[in-house]
């Protein structure tokens, strides 16, 4: 798996592409947490689920079905905070940076492939195109050769282009790059 910190950068550089009054600062860094929420399913090694499992490590989390379910209960916890402005726009906004996590997770070179299409099919699915070294889990294991070997993989294959991408969107728009929507 791509690491939590490059599932959320990615997704707040994802909301440069939505103008302010659209999405809020509370819905960006919503936005970011969601990007990151699907790995909460490692948590189940611990109570004995087994990484095949539906509900294993890149099972029902990291699927299409969960993210369209979060996307809709964050609708309504943003609107009851008063955070949503423009309800498909939220929607749409949390829905792209839960799913992001899946297919970043699909084109690493190891762990069991994405059930992107759970509860129809629990098949584990990989993209073509793998070239994100897979990350071990734990924060330890990024202070390690390996480790750096990851985190250069996900600047150069996710970061970077997510970046540059962000920085050409807000010049086009006649703004500079801030680190808020």
């Amino acid at each position: 798996m791509p690491t939590v910190i490059s599932h959320s950068i990615f997704a707040a550089l994802a909301g440069r592409f939505f103008r302010p009054k659209y999405i809020t600062k509370c819905v960006w860094v919503w936005g970011a947490l969601s990007a990151a929420l699907p790995d909460a399913d490692v948590l189940g090694f611990r109570y004995g689920i087994s990484y095949s499992s539906a509900f294993g490590h890149r099972g029902f989390t990291h699927s299409i079905f969960f993210a369209l379910v979060w996307s809709g209960l964050s609708l309504f916890i943003l609107r009851v905070l008063s955070a949503c402005r423009y309800p498909l726009c939220v929607w749409g906004f949390v829905f792209l940076c839960t799913i992001s996590h899946g297919l970043f997770d699909a084109m690493t070179n190891g762990g069991k492939g994405v059930a992107f299409f759970f509860p129809l099919d629990n098949t584990r699915y990989f993209l073509p195109w793998r070239p994100i070294v897979v990350s071990y889990f734990g924060v330890e294991s990024l202070f390690t050769s390996r480790g750096l070997a990851v985190l250069v993989s996900e600047i150069k294959i996710l970061l970077l282009p997510a970046f540059i991408l962000s920085t050409a969107w807000s010049y086009r728009r006649g703004k500079k790059l801030h680190l808020t929507p």
